[in-house]
């Protein structure tokens, strides 16, 4: 489990393309402190598992092509920035939400507009997960946890708003995120569970 807050920007210095895979290299010494092999590190709000932990604050870690064609990572390069957060400890402070590190769908930045104090972004949201989004609810954008200040859009062409305060424009990668930019996007488990029961009684 996680819990949304960024601990590091990491880098991506390798990928390596495998029969029916692919080994990501990822650099962040902060969250390869105290790290192992087996280890779970969320990048760009994706659970990944620490393959090998390297001597220069670098891991190695598999992603499997079904996590690709779910996820943002499949653009991922070399050079990439990514936002990194070790798996929740029994005594973390939940600073943000509950956080599985299981990607929902994709959505797109469709616009960005600066505000004095922070910036509002809007993102795209796909159908199959819009009825769990709602307004002052909380979603993980690339990992990190935040509160949807707005919806719009018809169905089908749904959007959200989120509204970005200058720490999180400088410590994770939504600071430089463009328009056109892919990222990933999870719903409230909570959500989910509750549609779930509710489901199983009607």
């Amino acid at each position: 489990m996680f819990t949304g807050i960024v601990e590091e920007l990491g880098e991506i210095v390798a990928k390596d393309d495998l029969a029916d895979s692919c080994r990501f290299t990822v650099r962040g010494p902060l969250v390869t402190s105290d790290a192992r092999h087996g280890d779970s590190i969320a990048v760009n709000g994706v659970c990944l598992t620490v393959v090998d932990v390297l001597a220069d604050g670098a891991f190695t870690a598999d992603v499997m092509q079904e996590t690709l064609d779910r996820s943002s990572l499949q653009v991922l390069g070399v050079g990439s920035r990514v936002n990194l957060e070790r798996a929740a400890a029994v005594n973390s402070r939940l600073g943000g939400h509950i956080v599985q590190g299981h990607v929902d769908g994709t959505g797109e930045i469709l616009a960005r507009t600066p505000s004095e104090n922070w910036e509002v972004v809007r993102i795209s949201l796909p159908p199959t997960i819009s009825r769990y989004v709602v307004e002052k609810g909380s979603v993980t954008v690339d990992g990190v946890s935040l509160t949807v200040s707005a919806l719009g859009g018809e169905p089908g062409h749904e959007y959200f708003e989120i509204s970005l305060i200058p720490t999180t424009l400088e410590l994770t990668t939504l600071g430089k995120a463009s328009v056109g930019t892919p990222v990933n996007l999870e719903v409230d488990v909570i959500a989910k569970y509750v549609e779930r029961l509710h489901t199983a009684r009607h």
